[in-house]
């Protein structure tokens, strides 16, 4: 997890708790309407300030139209193809002599992806219409700390500003040996154009992006390799959550060589080759370049303002979304903090709370829930269980298998877990994981208690359905009863 640089800001004035009256009439200006964009704007436009929203690409930015809506809106699908593994273990069979499969047709699939993406773009625009939001079609750049230029279609427009908010998100790393065509080397963003399902996938990178995907096109139905440089997916995720979707993957028939690293991909007549750093060549119909992202700051007049950035490019923001610039602030992707929409969209709303002078709390990662949405699904909070096995956290762990939850036996869900970690002095819950399907969903009572500092004794005393899934987080935090010391 990524730390959020300080800015050279006195530190007295990070909070702005308290702070009762608004700067009603302030003439607000955001480049960029993504998450942290839009959600900036919708909060400005409450306080009473004079909006200017720029986006170059469609309100909802690539969040919306080629990142976080349609490649879970795929997911999505590719659960459905997934919820009848179980189906001979609960007694559901084919009726008589019929064989009952499917197949996904992909250019009704993405299709439908795309056009969810485009509805919702469209539904946000027609919120902040609604909400008095001023909307430019162009791209924007800063002039110096009070002035914004957007270059449109019918020329440059000079837009005041007492506020400026960037949010201009990132893109998809390339490689220079494996430059995307759109037909058979693919970004994330280009694969909602393909109209049959890759015969065999090569997906290059086992982050979460690498893995989401890769998972989705396994069970739709693609031949699936996954290339990771790293001794399994997901390195960055919790150790044992990794390991069980590796295991998940590999059971339901995927090709995952660890410790690969990709040096090229090259178009072959009929589909792609990959070559190894090892010499080993693989060969597919198509190739995902899932390496990370790249922060969209080139060309913002960020030097020439003054506003600082880092060696990787992204802008250095403080915990309240300031930059080096005195009423320039910067949200999502762009800043590096950490790349998850609800972590654009509250950074954007802190801008504007701070700016505006509004009470505002400054942002706090240990609250952040994130979740990796494979099959099943992996979602964690707080502080990650290496922190305590290292020492520099004393807390306490316990895991629970759901295999043992009367609900996931009666569902037929075998693999995944409930993690739950607390402070041993006090018994506070500090973290936990969570693997299962709907996790994104399960994780939220785990972040409930961080957030407001809840004891695993207080969790335990909370009454939950029987039977739930829900269930197996109240007995975790029973097991860490005795955990003080």
């Amino acid at each position: 997890m990524t730390t959020t640089p300080d800015a050279p800001v006195p530190a007295e004035q990070s909070s702005g708790v308290g702070r009762s009256s608004t700067r009603a009439g302030s003439r607000v200006v955001i480049v960029g309407g993504g998450p942290g964009g839009y959600e900036a704007a919708l909060v400005a436009s409450q306080l009473g300030a004079d909006v200017t929203l720029v986006e170059r690409q469609g309100v909802g930015g690539s969040a919306v139209l080629t990142d976080v809506v349609p490649s879970k809106t795929l997911i999505a699908t590719a659960e459905w193809m997934t919820l009848t593994e179980s189906a001979s273990e609960l007694g559901i069979r084919p009726r008589g002599d019929e064989q009952v499969s499917f197949e996904a047709a992909f250019a009704t699939v993405n299709a439908r992806v795309v056009a969810l993406a485009n509805k919702q773009s469209t539904d946000i625009r027609t919120r902040l219409e609604r909400e008095g939001v001023r909307l430019v079609d162009g791209t924007g750049r800063i002039d110096g700390p009070h002035q914004v230029v957007a270059t449109t279609a019918h020329g440059d427009m000079k837009l005041p500003a007492d506020v400026v908010l960037l949010a201009t998100g990132a893109r998809p790393r390339e490689l220079p040996t494996a430059q995307p065509d759109g037909e058979r080397i693919l970004t994330w963003t280009q694969l909602y154009h393909l109209t049959e399902a890759p015969e065999r996938l090569i997906v290059v990178g086992s982050g979460v992006t690498g893995a989401e995907f890769a998972g989705a096109y396994n069970a739709l139905g693609a031949d699936v390799v996954l290339v990771s440089s790293r001794d399994r997916v997901l390195p960055g995720e919790d150790a044992d959550a990794a390991e069980l979707i590796e295991q998940v993957f590999k059971r339901r028939g995927m090709e995952v060589l660890s410790r690969s690293r990709a040096a090229s991909a090259r178009r072959t007549e009929n589909g792609v080759e990959v070559e190894l750093t090892d010499g080993r060549v693989v060969s597919g119909s198509h190739c995902l370049i899932a390496v990370g992202g790249v922060p969209n700051t080139e060309d913002l007049g960020l030097a020439e303002t003054g506003v600082a950035v880092n060696d990787a490019g992204h802008i250095q923001v403080d915990r309240v979304s300031r930059t080096t610039v005195r009423g320039v602030y910067a949200a999502g992707d762009c800043t590096g903090v950490l790349p998850l929409a609800s972590v654009a969209a509250m950074q954007g709303r802190i801008a504007m709370w701070h700016s505006l002078g509004d009470a505002v709390s400054p942002l706090d990662l240990g609250q952040v829930s994130a979740n990796i949405f494979t099959a099943p699904e992996i979602a964690t909070v707080g502080i990650p269980q290496h922190r305590i096995e290292s020492g520099e956290v004393n807390g306490a762990v316990t895991t629970l298998p759901l295999a043992r939850n009367p609900r996931a036996k009666m569902l037929g869900i075998s693999e995944g877990f409930v993690k739950l970690f607390s402070r041993r002095s006090s018994g506070t819950v500090i973290g936990g994981v969570v693997v299962a399907p709907r996790a994104s969903e399960l994780i939220f009572p785990i972040t409930l208690a961080i957030s407001n500092r809840l004891t695993v004794d207080q969790v335990a005393g909370a009454f939950t359905v029987y039977p739930s899934l829900s269930g197996s987080i109240a007995e975790a935090a029973r097991t860490l009863h005795d955990a003080r010391s």
